[in-house]
């Protein structure tokens, strides 16, 4: 119904979006910003993002898409406030703990292809493992939730959940270099 207003145009359908994903939106934002006023922008500037896009596109899940979208916002005003040492550095160490598997992309045409088979490596692999493993690393990966947070989620201690991303990522690393992506 959301994407029928999108495509007709009608500005409410930017109001049903806030409604209906825009808690959601904002815990992906603040668990990569650790600002509320930050998170809340980046909130705007997703719907204002979906209204831009939405014509032409037609995600299949609006919510993932949404999420994306606020995610990529997110990490791109991490970055240009030079974030580092916000939020006791968590989003730092996000970015250092997949750093191992993962090479920096920078925009370029060909770095952008790179990024889709990376993508498209990531989702193969995280439709393999098993459903804990998957789980905690959207959470902690996409979503940016903390160990803490994931470990109250699941009711097991931050060492099982360290030791549950710890293995993925080792799995993940294996994996990318036998889908050849350059590591």
């Amino acid at each position: 119904m959301i994407l029928d207003m999108y495509f007709e145009r009608q500005e409410s359908a930017i109001d049903e979006t806030r409604r209906k994903y825009g808690n959601r939106l904002f815990r992906t934002s603040v668990n990569i910003l650790y600002s509320n006023e930050d998170a809340e922008e980046c909130v705007s500037d997703t719907l204002l993002k979906a209204w831009e896009v939405i014509p032409p596109n037609r995600p299949l899940m609006l919510g993932a898409f949404l999420a994306r979208i606020a995610r990529n916002i997110s990490v791109n005003k991490w970055h240009a406030k030079g974030a580092v040492k916000r939020g006791g550095g968590e989003t730092g160490l996000l970015l250092d703990e997949l750093e191992e598997c993962l090479t920096s992309l920078s925009g370029q045409p060909e770095k952008e292809y790179e990024k889709h088979l990376i993508t498209e490596a990531i989702n193969s692999f995280l439709g393999k493992v098993d459903k804990a493993a998957r789980v905690a690393f959207v959470l902690r990966y996409f979503h940016g939730e903390s160990i803490g947070t994931i470990s109250g989620r699941f009711q097991m201690s931050e060492s099982k959940v360290k030791s549950i991303l710890f293995r993925a990522r080792k799995k993940l690393r294996v994996h990318l270099e036998k889908e050849g992506v350059v590591i």
